[in-house]
């Protein structure tokens, strides 16, 4: 293999150790103006996260109370996915006569990014050298002709990315299983699985318990395995609010992170005047996975401390008994070897917990993609179990979802695995009985790809290619299908690593106006926090022959199942109060769905632990769990590589070649590293080294030509960007009971 070299002209500065917040103003007002112009970035950025305005696309954090938001309602990141969108220029037939799939192939993810948005359907034929138009009708009855050839509907494949909205969700899952298969990988499989799991296993639902005025309401915040300055800067307002309110704010993260230090709020003079707000009282740089024996050993100093909330524990959970005798036999020596962290810090945060009476605990991709990542959200939900701290105002788990509707889209069915209740309801909705036998996740998706089990491939959104985990297996599973299918707004990588036949199907944007049907359309997203509310978007299409993602799906079904159970597609497609009244008979907590979403601001799905301490678990009551504390061995010499985004990045899109708080520019080939580390293997900070993974089926994996940087992070844990990087993490290297790639841990040498 040939050494990819470093680019260039990248920089390396001092990392920021001040405020987070302030610079992002200029930066994501430059970036709009550019590819949007001033007009439209005006009337965008106004209109987002607005009650009559589009939801955002970067992340999924709650808005305010209506009454409570601001003018510009949004942030740096927010800003630059509406300024993606709205790009001025435009990708049509003339791009892609002129530019080969051979060519394409050659080109940076960041490039095809920036070429413009795509206008019309564009088909690559058996054996074609390049994408040519084609019609819509024909494009589906492209699809159609694939998927009613197959010999089985398990032999079809449709991935869903967190973009799609609640009713694009609902049709499409309702789609597959019409059609004959559970097969609904989505990105919530490589990142948020193992809450999902480890939630329902524990409290019966898998999704937080809080709400934002908990947040706000807070006396303790402790946020693990997250960087919400680059990743849900948004988050960074409520964090504010709660340290004003009197919160202590924890940070248990490797690498040490500025938007987790302080936070200069631009929506406020004394943000403005660089005064801002310290956010973390405490700071742990605890070991990649070694969250888990932290947090067991958290619990064994809180029962030593005697504060556990016994009349909680004894009306409303099973398994404490089990749990306490569990952590008294707690190894000393194992938890600060998998935490590296000193014992005396461990006993000042139990000091912090056991004097606070309102904990809400967060939580992202730094705890969900380890091989013991299941178990560690089972601590979190022991610990707050322990003290009480479910169903009530102030606390509660915060898993922050990462992408704007991921949880709709699992609200609305998209899951390989839904309950057999969900399926009822479709039937007795529907008139047909849905596959029970469970589907693909992403992983298993893969496989079935690569094993010749599966052969279409259907993809709403996103950019699975470079998102999947083992990038070299994933790019020859994809090509070896006989037909690809992406719905997409821009270019990226899933359209060049395409199947024998490969159809790109350009979409409408958030921010854009859907005149489905002749008449103006909305659609609803669900954020983190189960906050129901409706997104339109006001500005013209980029093209005229767009269509949204609703009339794409409702197109290939009419086309692929006719009047098969009498689903009345064509109908969907004109009106989307008909999906939503259906979506009010089949998916729980959403009566009258369609009604609700015309209240200012929507309305917020029932909870049953936070709104009355019930839950809904086989015994009826949270559950302890008792877990081993499995600290995964790391051989002498190699080190643990966590990947990660940039700041000018959202999961697979690369928006700039800048990191601003990392002290990064014009570069992404990188690798942090301890200046331990560096000393003990005998490199130097700007040293280029190449990154080989090591697994236990004996392939060499590589990512070449990265230039180490010294930041700081544990001895034996390094950092560096994905996707770049996706190419070190094996298939098959997964979480326990989630089948989560681990991105947080794959164990790699440096080679010089």
């Amino acid at each position: 293999m040939t050494a990819v070299q470093p680019e260039p002209d990248i920089e390396v500065g001092q990392p920021k150790t001040a405020a987070a917040g302030l610079p992002a103003v200029a930066v994501s007002l430059g970036m709009a103006v550019k590819q949007m112009g001033p007009v439209r970035t005006a009337r965008n950025l106004l209109r987002l996260n607005q009650v009559d305005g589009f939801d955002c696309m970067s992340c999924a954090w709650p808005d305010p109370d209506p009454k409570h938001r601001h003018t510009a309602e949004f942030c740096e990141n927010g800003a630059k996915a509406v300024a993606w969108e709205g790009d001025t220029s435009r990708i049509g037939p003339d791009f892609f006569a002129a530019h080969s799939l051979a060519d394409l192939e050659t080109r940076s993810e960041y490039w095809m990014g920036q070429q413009g948005r795509l206008t019309e359907p564009m088909v690559r034929r058996a054996g074609g050298t390049h994408y040519e138009p084609i019609t819509w009708d024909a494009a589906f009855a492209l699809v159609a002709e694939h998927l009613n050839g197959l010999a089985s509907p398990d032999e079809a494949l449709f991935y869903t990315s967190g973009r799609a909205s609640n009713e694009a969700a609902f049709v499409y899952q309702l789609f597959a299983r019409a059609y004959g298969t559970n097969n609904l990988p989505d990105c919530s499989n490589m990142c948020h699985e193992s809450t999902s799991v480890g939630l329902a296993d524990t409290i019966g639902i898998g999704k937080g318990s809080v709400s934002l005025d908990d947040v706000h309401e807070a006396d303790l915040i402790v946020i693990s395995g997250q960087n919400p300055g680059t990743n849900h800067p948004r988050m960074l307002s409520a964090l504010e609010i709660a340290k004003h309110n009197g919160a202590t704010i924890v940070a248990i993260n490797p690498l040490r992170e500025a938007g987790l230090l302080k936070f200069n709020n631009p929506q406020k003079p004394s943000g403005m005047a660089g005064r801002g707000t310290e956010l973390a009282d405490h700071y742990l740089q605890v070991r990649s996975d070694g969250d888990l024996a932290l947090w067991q050993a958290l619990g064994h100093l809180l029962l030593r401390r005697g504060v556990a909330d016994e009349a909680f524990i004894a009306e409303h959970t099973v398994g404490f008994e089990a749990y306490a005798a569990h952590l008294a036999e707690i190894d000393r020596a194992e938890v600060l070897a998998a935490t590296g962290l000193r014992w005396e810090q461990i006993e000042e945060l139990a000091d912090v917990f056991a004097r606070s009476h309102k904990i809400v605990n967060c939580w992202a991709m730094g705890i969900t993609q380890h091989r013991n990542a299941v178990a560690t959200i089972k601590e979190f939900v022991n610990v707050a179990l322990l003290q009480g701290m479910i169903g009530k105002p102030g606390a509660g788990l915060c898993p922050v979802r990462g992408h704007s509707n991921v949880q709709g889209d699992r609200t609305m069915g998209i899951w390989e695995r839904s309950p057999d209740s969900f399926l009822d309801a479709l039937r007795d909705e529907f008139g047909f009985e849905p596959p029970r036998e469970h589907g693909f996740d992403a992983v298993k998706a893969v496989r079935a790809l690569r094993d010749g089990d599966a052969t279409v491939f259907v993809g709403l959104g996103g950019n699975f290619v470079s998102a999947m985990s083992d990038t070299d297996v994933t790019e020859a599973a994809l090509r070896r299908a006989a037909l690809t299918v992406q719905v997409s707004t821009k270019l990226n990588r899933s359209h060049v690593v395409c199947g024998e036949t490969a159809l790109i199907l350009p979409t409408l944007g958030r921010t854009e106006k859907d005149l489905s049907g002749g008449t103006e359309q909305r659609v609803t997203v669900e954020d983190s926090m189960s906050a129901v509310h409706a997104s339109r978007g006001r500005m013209e299409p980029a093209s005229a022959n767009l269509r949204s993602e609703v009339g794409i799906l409702c197109g290939i079904a009419a086309a692929t199942l006719g009047d098969r159970h009498g689903i009345p597609w064509h109908a969907f497609a004109k009106d989307y109060d008909e999906i939503r009244h259906r979506i009010a008979r089949v998916v729980p907590g959403c009566d009258d769905y369609a009604e609700k979403i015309r209240a200012r601001g929507g309305f917020t799905l029932p909870h049953p632990p936070r709104d009355s301490r019930t839950f809904p678990t086989e015994p009826g009551k949270a559950v302890f769990s008792v877990s081993p504390l499995a600290a995964v061995q790391v051989p002498e010499g190699r080190l643990v590589l966590q990947t990660m985004r940039s700041h000018d990045q959202f999961n697979t899109t690369i928006y700039g070649l800048d990191d601003r708080y990392r002290g990064i520019h014009h570069g992404r080939r990188v690798v942090f590293v301890s200046a331990a580390d560096l000393a003990e293997l005998g490199f130097a900070d700007g040293d280029v080294v190449n990154l080989v993974s090591e697994w236990s089926d004996g392939v060499e994996r590589r990512a070449d030509g990265f230039r180490l940087v010294e930041y700081s992070t544990p001895k034996g844990c390094v950092a560096a960007y994905y996707p770049e990087t996706n190419p070190l993490i094996p298939l098959d290297s997964v979480a326990l009971e989630s089948n989560t790639p681990t991105s947080k841990w794959v164990v790699v040498r440096l080679e010089r």
